[in-house]
């Protein structure tokens, strides 16, 4: 309804009256897809189940993404770059930081399937470097952008690389990112064709009231952001955390439970998914309107990229953590927030 009354002129989408009751119906909105995307995955079982999961929460990214780079003004070139960006730094810095932190002061110490966790993060950190990183570096096009071929390279090998990685957490590997202390828990009630079918078209309702939302949404977002004198890739980082809620509140409370595989498994899917699908799906779109997207990261980002990499790969090289380890994790995400706010 109060989208309806935005498109008809009836309320302006920068009136109080609308934004707040629009931005608390998009959280709700977000939680209510991921919960029914769940429900399907359950009846589908795996791979079909994380590959139902994925697409719904790709759908709401790149719906608030693409509702940015089309928005009325002059629309926002760098907004996927900084979206997925600011994705991955929370969910390898500030999503597990937390888990750990939390499962530290908790249980002391935890402990995981350093293969399974060591493979996802491989798959991130290379994702990453080749969409965020690599386009600085390239000569076909000045500046942070791939060429034409260059892009669709990269759509390419992002989609095949996603997809080798779902086939090896759910099917050949499968035993590398089970949690040992959580097998027991594992036996979910099996939802009915009836559930899944009335789950089936809430999740598609859900997902289209988020796009419109998105839609209604985008230009209070970014003229917000513009007035609380913040840099523009401050946009990004608030489109992650409402993307990543849902799914980070479940790794949250998988670590208090003392069982910090399922919440690696959770964090590194989220972020695997964001890259993977999100900046193929975004690139396409820039491809067939012929307007070009700003990949490449500003040398600062590129360093808190590269320390997050760096100190992940120690993280999870001994299959065991503290609050430590979350700690430090914690301070790189701090240090994300005041970039991404204050360059």
């Amino acid at each position: 309804m109060l989208v309806a009354f935005v498109h008809i002129g009836l309320v302006a989408e920068t009136a109080l009256l609308f934004f707040l009751p629009a931005a608390i119906l998009l959280v709700a909105t977000v939680f209510s897809s991921v919960h029914f995307a769940e429900t399907v995955s359950l009846r589908v079982g795996q791979p079909f189940g994380a590959i139902v999961l994925a697409i719904a929460v790709t759908v709401i990214e790149v719906s608030l993404i693409a509702s940015l780079m089309l928005s009325p003004s002059e629309g926002d070139a760098t907004v996927a770059r900084d979206t997925v960006f600011a994705t991955v730094l929370t969910v390898l810095n500030g999503v597990v930081g937390l888990c750990l932190l939390i499962g530290g002061m908790r249980h002391h110490e935890q402990s995981f399937q350093s293969h399974g966790a060591v493979a996802a993060f491989s798959v991130v950190a290379t994702l990453a470097t080749l969409t965020l990183v690599l386009p600085n570096f390239t000569l076909a096009v000045e500046g942070p952008y791939y060429s034409t071929v260059q892009l669709a390279f990269v759509i390419v090998v992002s989609l095949l690389l996603y997809g080798i990685f779902l086939f090896v957490q759910t099917v050949r590997h499968r035993n590398d990112f089970l949690d040992l202390a959580a097998v027991e828990d594992e036996a979910h009630e099996v939802p009915t064709n009836g559930q899944s079918l009335r789950a089936g078209f809430l999740l598609a309702v859900s997902l289209l009231m988020v796009v419109l939302l998105a839609e209604a949404l985008a230009e209070t977002l970014e003229a917000g952001v513009s007035a609380a004198g913040l840099a523009e890739a401050f946009v990004g980082l608030i489109i992650a955390v409402l993307v990543l809620l849902p799914e980070g509140l479940t790794a949250l409370r998988a670590a208090a439970s003392n069982r910090l595989q399922t919440s690696l498994n959770v964090a590194t899917g989220s972020a695997i998914a964001s890259v993977g699908l999100s900046i193929p799906a975004i690139a396409i779109l820039s491809i067939c309107l012929g307007q070009p997207i700003t990949l490449g990261l500003d040398p600062e980002h590129i360093v808190l990229l590269m320390l997050t990499l760096f100190v992940g790969t120690l993280t999870l090289a001994t299959g065991r953590t503290t609050v430590m380890q979350g700690a430090i994790h914690l301070v790189i995400f701090a240090c994300f927030v005041l970039l991404a706010a204050v360059p």
